[in-house]
């Protein structure tokens, strides 16, 4: 039998990034490695005309010259806003990247960034913190809507993301009614 060495426990107490969790539709952008090419697709599959997922792959299609400028890799995001999941109030579409570290200022114009509501150690507080803000003075990402759905604690030594949602956090999505 080959040996299987036990993997690395990292700290619980070590820095993560609390992001605003969009309701929509995940996509990905991915680039050859001589950034010519680029495949679109979503959570788990590469689209294909006639096999497109929101119009992500319509939207990409007609973006490619600038999301070619995202570079080598994948590059996985929300594709979110009119008539897809919560819609967010939104007359469009919007596609917005998960890498906050890095993805600022410099990306396409055609690409947002998923809000960042807080960086530094991990904390429960800070966590209930970023749920309440959400609560209260509604989503980050587009302002004045005020049911966003939650958010995504990545924590950066781990490498690892979590979900936290607003309502029916505890119940399995499978287990879930739609309204």
């Amino acid at each position: 039998m080959e040996f299987v060495e036990f993997p690395k426990i990292h700290r619980l107490s070590r820095d993560i990034v609390v992001t605003e969790k969009i309701d929509g539709t995940n996509g990905c952008i991915g680039i050859s490695d001589d950034g010519t090419e680029m495949f679109v697709g979503s959570r788990s599959r590469w689209l294909s005309p006639g096999q497109d997922n929101h119009g992500f792959l319509t939207w990409a299609l007609f973006n490619k010259e600038e999301l070619l400028t995202l570079g080598p890799g994948r590059h996985y995001g929300e594709w979110w806003g009119q008539g897809i999941q919560r819609r967010y109030g939104l007359t469009e579409k919007r596609f917005s990247l998960f890498n906050v570290a890095r993805w600022g200022e410099a990306r396409p114009a055609c690409c947002g960034v998923v809000p960042v509501l807080y960086r530094g150690s991990f904390s429960t507080g800070a966590v209930t913190l970023c749920l309440t803000q959400l609560v209260t003075e509604g989503s980050a990402a587009a302002p004045g809507f005020m049911k966003p759905e939650g958010v995504v604690v990545f924590h950066t030594q781990g490498n690892v993301a979590f979900k936290k949602t607003i309502e029916k956090d505890d119940a399995p999505k499978s287990m879930q009614v739609a309204p």
